[in-house]
């Protein structure tokens, strides 16, 4: 019997003190020379060690985590009849999927927010691709055409016939042009009173659907000429793991298994529902089937008063339906400030039959024509009868739809996958982005985690660092928020400055007809600093990006307040929020307060 040999680093270049991300064998297993035995990952590239000669690995002497440099010991393995073992190993070289173009001394790694990395086997030699994105929603194509604009042979996985995912099929987008098109409706009515009078709309479903549809297919269009030009190639069908490295895809021209180097998940989510709710009868809907428009109901029942099933409760109160909605929570869109979601309530409590707050539905008894819907709480009938009940009361992720079992993936209490800032799981070589790895449940989030995901699969050091994330409901008025809310600075115990601008004294609202806006920053008593703000109007959800830009720069209520915003736009109402904090405004009357 061969007598035991050491393995250690190799020279690895300019590094001296570089993190094991994999550690590709077990004892006991048989090796060939320059199989890979580790991964080592410095600030700017993925190093593979190979194996200096066959043999059977006896005692590993390194896990997942730690640091090392060359010269130190990675493993004892006895050598296979007929080879020397004694010969030096080649220099780790990066894997050319993930070389970066400058190796340089690495830096300290941030404390991981998910889980440490796990060991898996090794990627397949003749492996299909470098980098398989499952799923194509707005994270899952940027992170597959930001892979190949990498250098990644990429391969994106999308179980409908078009890319584009949830969203622009089913959701943000449809759901974001039948809102214009119920904007255009109420538009219409708001002016009779001002002196240009229309009949009363035609609803055509069909032809409203088409355009909706149209919509959607230039959008979808675009990504699959993008997808062409970048080279990634497009597997339609679903998806489910076999193992660490190997996805099986059923799609209409029979199975497929993909082996991969890297996975990307971007599978996302779906409409939940509570027990006992049927979303398979035709008469009770999700947010999907709302958007196919086969009917105008006279009587539609929302069921969860947050951004999704209001903003449907717009749609079809513009297009004729009589809406009521039922919330559990005391209040609507429970994320924002009450002050910033007052405005829109005072408009729907004039527009719907019934907003129900503390309220919940217990029982459901759909017939042919109508759905019987038993109440509990506050002001609600014991029963009532509607055409159709839309449920919305959120979204799970869809992790139980891609046999994620079969890796070694961890998951939280929520069914949501582990990832770190990194976007990567416990499974080294698989990353998880968007709405399967939990809330805020955003498409604009998914695309910077997908890039994020892209580059770190191709050995860059990247980091998904957010400090805010805007969030928008494209409600009749919109109302919008990012960062701290004023609650929450209360319920933290921290000191805040409050600049508020009603829209009443601004002259581009009044002109659209709309006062009843809202502008209110939120600043750090102590540094005057932007930490948060919401805001209620026309246009809210593009106003707020400027806030957002404002928290991530460091701004203070003196750089915005001292920004010079074009005049007369709904833009001048965030300069003068801050201009009221800061006590410089003149458009409206505030007494300055007293230094304490």
């Amino acid at each position: 019997m061969a007598e035991a040999k050491e393995v250690r680093v190799p020279d690895i270049g300019d590094f001296d003190a570089v993190d094991i991300i994999e550690v590709l064998v077990a004892e006991g297993d048989t090796v060939e020379a320059e199989q890979s035995l580790i991964t080592l990952e410095s600030d700017k590239a993925t190093m593979e060690v190979p194996a200096p000669f066959a043999g059977t690995v006896k005692q590993l002497k390194v896990k997942v985590g730690d640091k090392v440099a060359e010269g130190d010991l990675i493993l004892l393995a006895e050598p296979a009849e007929g080879t020397g073992g004694g010969q030096e190993a080649p220099a780790a070289e990066p894997a050319p999927e993930q070389a970066a173009a400058e190796p340089a001394a690495p830096a300290e790694k941030p404390a991981a927010k998910g889980p440490a990395p796990a060991a898996s086997g090794p990627a397949p030699a003749d492996a299909d691709c470098d980098v398989v994105v499952l799923g194509a929603g707005p994270g899952g194509y940027t992170a597959a055409f930001r892979a190949a604009d990498l250098g990644l042979k990429t391969i994106l996985v999308e179980r409908y016939p078009s890319l584009g995912g949830v969203c622009l099929n089913v959701g943000c987008i449809p759901s974001k042009a039948l809102l214009h098109a119920g904007k255009v409706i109420d538009e219409a009515e708001f002016f009779a009173d001002n002196g240009i009078r229309f009949g009363k709309p035609k609803i055509d479903l069909k032809k409203l659907g088409s355009w909706k549809d149209s919509v959607v297919g230039k959008l979808t269009g675009g990504l699959k000429g993008l997808a062409k030009q970048r080279k990634v190639e497009v597997v339609h069908g679903r998806a489910g793991f076999v193992d660490d490295h190997h996805l099986k895809v059923a799609g209409d021209d029979g199975e497929r298994t993909i082996s991969f180097r890297n996975c990307i998940i971007a599978a996302g989510s779906r409409p939940a529902a509570p027990p006992g709710f049927d979303l398979d009868h035709p008469r009770i809907m999700d947010s999907t089937d709302a958007l196919k428009l086969e009917e105008v109901p006279k009587r539609l029942l929302v069921v969860g008063g947050g951004i999704i099933g209001l903003e449907m409760a717009s749609v079809y109160h513009a297009l004729g339906s009589e809406i009521t909605v039922v919330e559990m929570l005391d209040r609507v869109m429970a994320g924002a400030d009450p002050d910033i979601v007052k405005p829109f309530r005072k408009i729907i409590d004039k527009r719907y039959a019934n907003v129900f707050l503390n309220s919940k539905v217990t029982k459901m008894e759909p017939g042919a024509k109508s759905v019987t819907v038993h109440f509990e709480g506050e002001k609600t009938p014991e029963k009532d009868t509607f055409d159709r009940v839309l449920v919305s009361v959120g979204r799970r992720p869809n992790t139980d739809l891609i046999n994620i079992e079969a890796t070694g993936v961890e998951l939280d209490d929520s069914r949501c996958i582990r990832a770190d800032e990194h976007m990567r799981t416990s499974v080294a070589h698989i990353y998880a982005i968007g709405d399967i790895i939990g809330q805020p449940m955003l498409a604009h989030k998914a695309v910077h985690e997908g890039k994020v995901a892209a580059e770190c699969a191709a050995g860059e050091k990247s980091a998904f660092d957010a400090r805010v994330i805007p969030s928008v409901a494209y409600t009749d008025p919109e109302v919008a928020w990012v960062g701290v809310t004023q609650e929450h600075a209360k319920a933290e115990g921290r000191k805040v400055e409050i600049g508020n601008f009603p829209w009443a004294a601004n002259g581009r609202s009044l002109s659209l007809g709309r006062d009843e806006g809202i502008t209110k920053l939120i600043f750090d008593a102590d540094t005057e600093q932007v930490i948060g703000a919401g805001i209620v109007g026309p246009n809210a959800g593009d106003l707020i990006a400027e806030v957002g830009l404002a928290i991530e720069m460091g701004a203070d209520m003196h750089d915005i307040g001292l920004t010079i915003h074009p005049h007369p736009t709904l833009s001048e109402t965030v300069g003068m929020a801050a201009e009221a904090a800061a006590g410089t405004l003149t458009d409206l009357y505030i007494p300055k307060k007293k230094k304490a």
